[in-house]
């Protein structure tokens, strides 16, 4: 790769050009496995597996899915928190050279049935209230061959396990649920217990699938990423090589964004596989005391989280009396950063947080901001070593832009995924040349950092004018009353669209609509300035924590509607 103005602000340690190691996901595991056999690999509540344990259940679930007539490319969908079961199956998936499907514990029947016939899943390995309450009732319209059934309490040790299953049972809705077995309905834990951990031998090339992992269906119908073996080892690799500074063997790694998402995915699950770490597993990730109580109890010492959760910590009643002086090196995605939310949580920890961007389809970091180097607030840094990115016209997309202008992001790189399961066309729009079109709306500086300004679909067209609605969230977050902002376009018949506001104050702080109206054009042009302002109790949130402005547009739509 041709030397990039963002090369120079890499971390020291940090090379530009990586040579990757073509390594399977199953590989990495097998080498931590030889490297730290009794070192912790995942705890869970009072339950703790060290990789020599987490590697005989991996081998001995692989062996039994074999049996089971799980063959290599067959698609084997996940639908677990983060629990030992989410990192077992998902391993034992990878050691047989099948696909991965990991599925959203929080989805409807409907959206089951959509991704696992899509995908076409011969097995589902799933928790058991989640087969109980809905998918048992599916069964005859899936493409599920086998369904392999785990209960929480089978990963927790005495006497949690005979404890939880009465609390399990009275949450809402419950977490725990019996299941009848059958010849297609199998107890996890049975299989492992009975199985040999002699896992079957597979040739798994690296540009063999690995894991189909599904966009969320912002603009349609929700797609199938594919990400090949190299696509996760690669960026496993990259995130592994930006963290310079962490020790293999030694990390303590946080294990609370979901793993059926990317993020989660590879910056939790897989990086602390690699890194030979101590994976501490949350299954809630909005479990606020729990993760707090997790980082000083297991002085974890690496983790990613999306601003929410920062902010979550920080403002927690009595946080500033919690010894979180473990945290070394953090990375946050998803959403924009407030400036103030990662200042204090530093203060806080003493650790470094590093803003990055990521993709689905790029499985999924492409930048981040150095930990130790030059931090531009609001940016999301540089792209990673053997990543390159450029800005076009968002029109012709294929107009160069200049510096400083804005214009979609393109992104190429070894992390980029080989197209969408089954829809070539959908996989044609976004793949051109080698580059990743990715609706983003970007610019970039003279030093390389690039600064996300909005989503193509979100963009607001008010007289004539392009408006991002990030830019306005950034400015009504660096008012000290807010806590939480999101900008939407609404029908104008003057302007095409106007702009709304809503925000989220902060506790105990106050704010008039007139004083961050007029905080707005300060700060912005004034074709930018939100016509409306709408206080909120909390915004809507995705299960990763994003907030989903077609909502708030939605349910905008039907008030007006309802008004008209």
């Amino acid at each position: 790769m041709q030397p990039r103005p963002w090369h120079t602000f890499y971390d020291q340690g940090v090379p530009p050009d990586l040579t990757f190691e073509d390594v399977s996901l199953a590989q990495w595991l097998d080498r931590a496995t030889r490297g730290y056999p009794d070192r912790p690999a995942l705890i869970f509540q009072n339950r703790t597996l060290t990789y020599r344990e987490l590697k005989d259940h991996v081998d001995r679930l692989a062996t039994a899915l074999a049996g089971l007539g799980v063959k290599q490319g067959d698609r084997v969908a996940v639908q677990f928190p983060n629990l030992p079961h989410f990192v077992i199956a998902y391993y034992a998936i990878q050691t047989l050279g099948a696909v991965a499907v990991p599925t959203n514990p929080l989805y409807t029947p409907r959206e089951i049935e959509y991704q696992w016939n899509d995908s076409g899943c011969v097995a589902a390995i799933l928790a058991d209230y989640i087969y109980a309450s809905r998918v048992e009732s599916l069964r005859n319209r899936l493409s599920v061959r086998h369904y392999i059934v785990g209960s929480i309490p089978e990963y927790l040790a005495f006497p949690l396990n005979l404890l939880a299953p009465l609390k399990l049972k009275r949450a809402k809705p419950p977490l725990i649920a019996p299941i009848a077995t059958g010849p297609n309905v199998h107890r996890f834990a049975d299989l492992i217990r009975r199985a040999r951990p002699t896992s079957p031998a597979a040739t798994i090339g690296m540009d063999d699938l690995s894991t189909l992992l599904y966009t969320g269906g912002t603009t349609g119908v929700s797609k199938g990423a594919m990400l090949t073996q190299r696509n996760l080892s690669c960026n496993m690799q990259q995130m592994r090589a930006w963290f310079a500074r962490a020790a293999e063997g030694q990390e303590i790694i946080l294990g609370a964004l979901p793993f059926f998402h990317s993020f989660g995915l590879t910056v939790a699950m897989n990086l602390s596989v690699r890194l030979a770490g101590t994976l501490v597993l949350i299954p809630n990730p909005r479990d606020i005391p729990a993760i707090i109580k997790s980082i000083v109890k297991h002085r974890v010492t690496l983790m990613a989280a999306v601003p929410a959760t920062f902010q979550a910590i920080n403002q927690y009643p009595g946080i500033a009396k919690a010894d979180l002086s473990s945290v070394k090196m953090c990375n946050s995605g998803s959403a924009p950063l407030p400036v103030e939310v990662l200042r204090r949580f530093e203060e806080l920890t003493g650790g470094k947080i590093s803003e990055g961007f990521g993709l689905t389809e790029t499985s999924p970091v492409t930048h981040c901001n150095p930990l130790f180097g030059t931090r531009k607030v609001g940016s999301i840094g540089v792209p990673l070593p053997n990543t390159d990115a450029k800005v076009m016209d968002a029109e012709d997309g294929v107009t160069q832009k200049p510096v400083g202008d804005v214009g979609e992001l393109l992104l190429a790189g070894p992390q980029i995924m080989q197209g969408y399961w089954n829809k070539p066309d959908e996989t044609a729009k976004v793949l051109r040349d080698g580059w990743l079109y990715t609706g983003d709306l970007c610019r970039v500086d003279e030093d390389g950092y690039h600064f996300i300004v909005g989503r193509k679909k979100d963009m607001i067209i008010s007289s004539g004018f392009n408006v991002y609605p990030d830019e306005i969230d950034r400015v009504l977050m660096a008012h000290a009353a807010v806590l939480e902002a999101a900008s939407i376009g609404i029908p104008d018949a003057k302007r095409g669209e106007s702009i709304k506001s809503f925000v989220v104050l902060r506790p105990g702080m106050q704010a008039s609509a007139d004083e961050l109206l007029m905080h707005c054009k300060e700060q912005l042009a004034p074709y930018k300035v939100p016509r409306e302002l709408e206080f909120s109790d909390g915004l809507p949130r995705s299960s990763v924590l994003k907030i989903l402005r077609r909502e708030l547009r939605a349910e905008e739509m039907a008030k007006r509607g309802k008004a008209g």
